[in-house]
C-alpha cells in the first residue's frame, strides 16, 4: 500500500477529477457533501473552505494505491475500510470528505478529496505529513496482509544454493496456500501434501501459539524469516481475511458499497504542475453563483451534520 499526496486550491478540479466516467469511478464513502452531482459537491467543499481563507490550498488529495496481488480481496467495502482507517491515522477528521475507486489503471486504487478546512473551521495540520504516511502505510500494510514487495519473485532461482533454494521454494508455497486456504488446519494439510511440515511454537507450557515453522527438504525455517508476513499472526490474518472474502462472495450483489453519482457536462479542469494533474492553483477559475447560493447550501450543510452526529457516517 501507498500514498501519495497532494494539495492544492480548486475543489472543482479534484472532484471532475476524481468522479470522471471514463476512469469507471465507484464512490465508496463521503461525508457532509451535498451529493447530487460534481458541481453540487464541489460547491459543498468550497463553503466550508470559506470558513478559514487564510489557508491558500484548502483542497487536499491523497491516492492510495495497493498491489495487483491483493485485486481478489479488495471489495469496495474493504477499500473503504482501509482508506477511513487511513484517514483517521492521519489526523483527516471531522471534516468532508469523498472517496472513489478508479478502474482505469491493473493496480487497485482509491482517491481521497478532503478539505484541509475541519468542520469548525481550523486547519487539519499536514506537519510531517509524508514522514506519517509512509510509516502509517506499512502499519496498515501489515495489518491487513496486504502484498508488500520485496524483490523475491525477480531472484534467479535456479542460481540459488541452499538452504535459500528451499526457503524461496517454500516462499512460492505459502504464497500459493495462504491466498486461498481459510483456516490452519486446510493450509496445514495442503503444505504436508507439497512435503512441507508445520510445527507451532507455545508461550511457556501453555496452549498459546506465539510462532509457527516451517520444515523442508531437512531444512527449517521460522515463518517470519521465510517473509515478514509469514509469521503466525501474518498468516493467521490472511485466513482470517480469506473467511470474510468468502462470505463477502456468497452474499447478494446489492450490499456492495457504490453509490452512483449523476455526472453533470464535460467540463475543463486545469493542472496543478508537479502532481497528479489534479488540482488548479488559480482561485479564479471557480466562482459560486452568488452568495445567497452559499448561504443557503451553508444552511443545508449545517442541517445535515446535525442529523449525522445522530445517526452516524454513512459508506
Amino acid at each position: 500500500m501507498m500514498a501519495k499526496i497532494v494539495k492544492g486550491s480548486n475543489f472543482r478540479g479534484v472532484v471532475n477529477y476524481i468522479l470522471d466516467k471514463n476512469k469507471g469511478t465507484q464512490v465508496v464513502a463521503h461525508e457532509d457533501l451535498f451529493m447530487e452531482n460534481k458541481e453540487t459537491i464541489a460547491m459543498s467543499f468550497n463553503v466550508q473552505s470559506q470558513m478559514n481563507n487564510k489557508v491558500a490550498k484548502p483542497v487536499g488529495h491523497i491516492a492510495l494505491s495497493f498491489s495487483k496481488e491483493n485485486e481478489p480481496h479488495l471489495t469496495n467495502r474493504v477499500m473503504a475500510g482501509i482508506a477511513l482507517e487511513y484517514m483517521e491515522k492521519m489526523g483527516i477528521r471531522n471534516t468532508q470528505f469523498l472517496i472513489a475507486r478508479h478502474f482505469d489503471k491493473e493496480h487497485p486504487h482509491v482517491h481521497i478529496a478532503f478539505n484541509r478546512i475541519d468542520n469548525n473551521g481550523r486547519t487539519i495540520s499536514d506537519r510531517n505529513e509524508r514522514i506519517r504516511s509512509t510509516r502509517i502505510c506499512r502499519e496498515l500494510t501489515l495489518k491487513y496482509g496486504l502484498y508488500m514487495a520485496d524483490g523475491k519473485e525477480n531472484v534467479k532461482r535456479n542460481r540459488l544454493k541452499e538452504p535459500d533454494r528451499t526457503k524461496y521454494e517454500l516462499y512460492d508455497i505459502l504464497k500459493t496456500e495462504t491466498g486461498r486456504c481459510g483456516n490452519w488446519n486446510v493450509l496445514v494439510a495442503n503444505l504436508n501434501r507439497q512435503g512441507v511440515e508445520v510445527r507451532f511454537k507455545h508461550k511457556g507450557q501453555t496452549n498459546e501459539v506465539q510462532g509457527v515453522v516451517f520444515a523442508m527438504n531437512g531444512y527449517r525455517f521460522n515463518g517470519s524469516k521465510v517473509d515478514r508476513r509469514f509469521s503466525y499472526s501474518g498468516i493467521d490474518a490472511l485466513l482470517q481475511r480469506n473467511r470474510m472474502d468468502e462470505r463477502t462472495r456468497l452474499m447478494p450483489r446489492s450490499s456492495e458499497t457504490a453509490v452512483p453519482i449523476t455526472q453533470s457536462a464535460p467540463t475543463h479542469p486545469e493542472f496543478f504542475s508537479g502532481s497528479l494533474g489534479l488540482l488548479n492553483g488559480n482561485a479564479s477559475s471557480y466562482n459560486i453563483a452568488d452568495v445567497e447560493a452559499n448561504q443557503e447550501l451553508a444552511e443545508i450543510l449545517r442541517r445535515k451534520r446535525k442529523a449525522k452526529r445522530k445517526r452516524g457516517m454513512r459508506f
